[in-house]
């Protein structure tokens, strides 16, 4: 079982420049695997990631989000990012690899796309599609109700997300340290960015898979 992340950049052409999406994204993917085997971005501002270990998948998607999220828009004065990203995670079995991800097939390919079309009409920005109802019902709600302050994040918000993600040990202290602001500043952050809630969905959603892998 591997997982694929199928998303475009949301209101992207609200930017100018837009490498200040694009290199950053590509830096945080390159971490992952190399292009175009491992991930690509097509049509400006479309990508496709696979991930081997299907429990991460989620945790990859909320790192991206995070990054996008403090994106900071041609007007310095706002706090939140003028763009946001679409993301569908396909849970499934590879069964074709090409020398492109654009070329590569199986369920968990054609699950992210699946699911990837019905965003829109679903009116959310973060789902999944898995070969298990019953997970993906229960994780699609958490992530609709989550989007409800995700896709809400300030660009602070999702700095300090981003922090965590990265560093998943991390302290409060250590945070302040990192941004230059007090502990209590950081409390403030993580409530208003409901980092405990995000991770227990991510949390939640690990147990699952390697439960229904097992």
């Amino acid at each position: 079982m591997i997982a694929v992340i199928k998303g475009d950049i949301i209101a992207s052409r609200k930017l100018v420049d837009q490498e200040k999406w694009l290199l950053p994204l590509q830096e945080l993917l390159n971490k992952w695997g190399t292009t175009p085997e491992n991930w690509e971005i097509v049509w400006g501002d479309s990508f496709q990631i696979e991930i081997d270990n299907a429990e991460e998948a989620l945790y990859r998607a909320l790192q991206i989000k995070s990054l996008i999220k403090q994106i900071s828009p041609k007007d310095t004065g706002k706090l939140s990012s003028t763009i946001d990203v679409r993301m569908a995670i396909g849970i499934g079995e590879k069964t074709y690899s090409g020398k492109r991800i654009s070329e590569s097939n199986g369920p968990a390919f054609i699950n992210a796309g699946e699911k990837f079309s019905l965003l829109k009409k679903e009116k959310v920005n973060l789902a999944l599609q898995t070969p298990w109802q019953e997970l993906d019902d229960e994780i699609n709600l958490y992530l609709r109700l989550a989007g409800i302050f995700m896709d809400k994040w300030s660009i602070s918000s999702a700095q300090l997300l981003q922090i965590v993600l990265n560093n998943p040990k991390i302290t409060q202290i250590e945070i302040g340290e990192k941004l230059s602001i007090k502990q209590s500043a950081v409390s403030g952050r993580w409530n208003r960015a409901y980092v405990d809630e995000v991770l227990a969905i991510d949390n939640r959603f690990r147990k699952k898979i390697k439960q229904l892998l097992a």
